[in-house]
Formats: structure tokens, C-alpha cells, sequence
């Protein structure tokens, strides 16, 4: 039987969210790009939120014409942003609810009740050729609409998990499990993400037919102590003997 490997995305939001705080031209999310890729990252995810309270257009830009891996672009579906994408054209868009007041994306994008607006978007990202993931929470009623969206791929908010212990957390793990399947036999391929930390990744990736793991505040953090190429190795390590 033969096993895929699951995919490596780094999220750099706060190496530009330190960047940001004192308005300086440093630390380059470009050259955290580039570590990120040469200790092992398959994909690199930045989120151009409305705020552009750290990741910038002209970061969007550079990063597509430098990046070796994929280039993924969190956004939300507002028409500006939908503009970056359509220009730049990223690999892929995993399209996420948001919030001005929020610390940190704090669920799943409403797929079920999101209308026609957002299908228009889904098909004028697939049609420009862009690969779009809705960002969702682990229920059926989500994962039917974003299939019913004509969204080729989801990535299931695991911080629900990552946030748990005990029967919780046994619970909120089941859900990720059946979620994924019920993609799978949608056709959807699977991808998760948000709150993951090298404490939690063993249990994640038992959710079955994860494609991509996207993972950045734990990993910045980590490499506070141990530099980023290594904070990207551990973490790499762990995707790889899963």
C-alpha cells in the first residue's frame, strides 16, 4: 500500500506582525520564506488581511515571484483582496471569515449561509486557475456547502482540538476524523490548520486524508529559541514520520 506524505505549509504572518510593530524593513518575511523552504516547507501561507495589520501587498507580490514552493494566500472575500489574488495569483486562496476586533481568525468561514457572493468568488478564482479552500469547521452541514460551492478543497479549523483536553479534546478529534472522511468521499481534498503546535500534531494527523497541514504561530514561536530552519525541521520531523 502506498502512503502520501502530508504536506508542510508555513505560515510567516508574525514574522511581518514583528516587523509591523515598530514599522521597520525587518525581519524579511521574504528571507523567513527562504529559510522556511530550505528546512523542508512544501508551501508558504500568508494571510493579507483588511487591516494589513502584518502581511502587506507588496509582501503578497514579492513572495510570488520568489518563492520555489506554493504560495498560499489566506483572505477574505472582499473585493479588493479578491483584486490582489486575481493579480498575483497564488497557487492557491483559502478564503477565511474576519473579524477587525480578533486577535486571530476565531472559526470556520459560514459556507452554509454564505450565499451567492461567495460562489460568485470561488468561480472566478477557479476560473482564473487559482486552487480555492474554504476555511471550515468541522460539521456536515459546512463541508456539504463548500463542495455544493464548487470549492475544490477545504482546510478544517482545528483549533477547537488544539484549544481542548481531556473528553473535549477526544471529542473535537472524532469530529476533525469524520469531517475529513465526509470530504474525502466528496472528492475534496483536505487540508487543516490553525492553533497546531508540536503537542498536538501526533493526534492531528490520525484525521485521515490530510493532504496539507498549515502551521505558523507555533513555529515562529519556537524559533524565538531555536532559529527558524530548526523550528521548521521539528516540525517537518514530525509531519514525516506520521
Amino acid at each position: 500500500m502506498l502512503f502520501s506524505r502530508v504536506r508542510l505549509g508555513v505560515n510567516i504572518d508574525h514574522v511581518a506582525t514583528l516587523r509591523q510593530a515598530r514599522g521597520t524593513s525587518y525581519p524579511d518575511v521574504t528571507e523567513a520564506a527562504r529559510l522556511c523552504e530550505a528546512a523542508g516547507a512544501d508551501g508558504i501561507t500568508v494571510h493579507l488581511r483588511e487591516d494589513r495589520r502584518h502581511i502587506q501587498d507588496a509582501d503578497v507580490r514579492t513572495l510570488r515571484g520568489t518563492l520555489r514552493t506554493r504560495l498560499n494566500l489566506e483572505m477574505a472575500d472582499v473585493p479588493d483582496i479578491v483584486a490582489v489574488a486575481l493579480e498575483v495569483h497564488p497557487d492557491e486562496v483559502c478564503l477565511v471569515p474576519e473579524k477587525r476586533r480578533e486577535l486571530t481568525t476565531e472559526g470556520g468561514l459560514d459556507a452554509a449561509g454564505a450565499g451567492n457572493g461567495l460562489r460568485a468568488t470561488v468561480h472566478t478564482l477557479n476560473e482564473a486557475g487559482i486552487e480555492v479552500s474554504l476555511f471550515v469547521d468541522a460539521e456536515p452541514a459546512q463541508i456539504e456547502a463548500a463542495h455544493a460551492l464548487g470549492a475544490p478543497c477545504i482546510e478544517l479549523h482545528t483549533g477547537a482540538y488544539c484549544g481542548a483536553s481531556g473528553a473535549d479534546a477526544t471529542r473535537e478529534l472524532d469530529r476533525l476524523r469524520r469531517a475529513a472522511a465526509q470530504a474525502n468521499a466528496l472528492g475534496l481534498r483536505v487540508n487543516a490548520g490553525h492553533g497546531i503546535t508540536l503537542q498536538t500534531v501526533d493526534a492531528i494527523l490520525t484525521v485521515p486524508h490530510l493532504d496539507t497541514l498549515n502551521i505558523g504561530h507555533s513555529i515562529v514561536a519556537r524559533a524565538v529559541f531555536v532559529g527558524l530552519e530548526a523550528a521548521v525541521r521539528e516540525m517537518r520531523a514530525r509531519l514525516s514520520r506520521s
